[in-house]
């Protein structure tokens, strides 16, 4: 019969699953959106470059440094 080896890798209780730098892009993600939000909104000038091109692109980049911040993984420095 085969043997079932059992990790000896210890589960932290009470640790986030994100590190500091994942919460910082975050935190920049979401400023980032929020200020494309805020460059889209007004009302004069509809059809300014501000309102059709850069807001949109500003809001595309928050939303990829936010995608990024959730993918990123830190080098572990102990192997």
């Amino acid at each position: 019969m085969a043997q079932i080896k059992k990790s000896t890798e210890s589960v932290n209780k009470g640790s986030f699953v994100f590190s500091k730098v994942n919460y910082q892009l975050f935190i920049a993600s979401l400023a980032i959106v929020v200020l494309g939000f805020t460059l889209m909104s007004g009302e004069t000038d509809i059809y300014s470059f501000t309102k059709i091109t850069l807001a949109p692109i500003v809001v595309v980049l928050g939303f990829a440094i936010g995608f990024a911040a959730i993918l990123y993984r830190p080098k572990n420095k102990s192997n």
